[in-house]
């Protein structure tokens, strides 16, 4: 009998190997230090602010970028550096919740719909072409319009728009290893499902998986930006990146700085995440490099 793990042939690198993949690619170098810069800022925020995010200043109103507001002030005197600054926490906080909410059922989904086929199959992937029949952002501000406005409704809408990328992405890439040669020699063997579905198949899947959630960020940041921005994200005078853009728009032409340093923000961590992204995606596959 053949050693088992000759079956495993498209793990996943070791952490340690990945990171040295992704830092000697100069997009992935670019990428990941640009998410370290926000993650940083989101995590030192209360020392790297340096007003209350909430301070209403009536005689700074609508100042210029300068020693003192590095950023300016927005139409209450608030200062926009510190609110950029908290925003940070904000959007890291959406993104990666509503992700794992939208990975974790997704995985499951595509796992299942992937291995089991036929009526299983069918049903789930119904289910999701249901879901993904609808435009995201507008799914996404049924759902809280339905539940409420909150950062917890705004990260749960934005995880079920994002469940049918995911299912899709994990069915794929498990039928796909479902017609390897070490999976067929796995069965002839006798393995139980049970042991090919968790010990070979879950492994071999996860690569296109990790790529999708890396990008999966970038989307969802966007769209807490954009329900924010909407009035059906999160709320003032909780700092977010979309509503500082929304609450702008009066003064674009009186404080340009207003709109300029959010949506410089939002550009550069989605573009971070995409960049990450491909290049993640060269890492775990190369194949798939041009």
């Amino acid at each position: 009998m053949s050693d088992k793990k000759t079956y495993v042939d498209r793990r996943l690198p070791t952490g340690d190997s990945l990171l040295k993949q992704l830092w000697q690619d100069p997009l992935g170098r670019a990428g990941f230090l640009g998410i370290l810069f926000i993650l940083l800022l989101a995590l030192f925020a209360p020392i790297i602010a340096r007003y209350d995010v909430a301070q209403i200043n009536s005689k700074a109103r609508l100042a210029a970028p300068s020693g003192t507001y590095w950023f300016g002030t927005d139409n209450f005197g608030r200062d926009i550096f510190s609110r950029i600054v908290y925003g940070a926490q904000v959007s890291l906080l959406v993104g990666v919740v509503s992700v794992s909410i939208a990975a974790g059922i997704g995985y499951l989904f595509g796992l299942a719909a992937g291995f089991f086929e036929g009526k299983v199959e069918s049903t789930i992937m119904m289910l999701m072409d249901i879901i993904f029949a609808f435009p995201s952002i507008l799914l996404a501000l049924l759902i809280v319009a339905v539940l409420g406005t909150s950062i917890v409704n705004t990260m749960i809408a934005i995880g079920i728009v994002n469940i049918p990328v995911f299912a899709r992405t994990v069915r794929a890439s498990v039928k796909a290893v479902k017609g390897t040669d070490y999976i067929a020699n796995a069965r002839s063997v006798g393995l139980k499902n049970s042991v090919i579905l968790f010990r070979h198949i879950t492994p071999n899947s996860l690569a296109p998986f990790t790529v999708q959630a890396t990008l999966a960020l970038s989307s969802a940041i966007l769209t807490e930006a954009t329900m924010s921005f909407l009035g059906l994200g999160i709320q003032p005078p909780n700092p977010s990146w979309g509503s500082m853009l929304s609450e702008a728009r009066t003064y674009m032409e009186m404080a340009p700085w207003m709109v300029v340093f959010p949506a410089l923000f939002i550009i550069f961590t989605i573009l971070s995440f995409n960049i990450l992204g491909d290049a993640l995606r060269d890492a775990l596959d190369p194949k798939l490099k041009l």
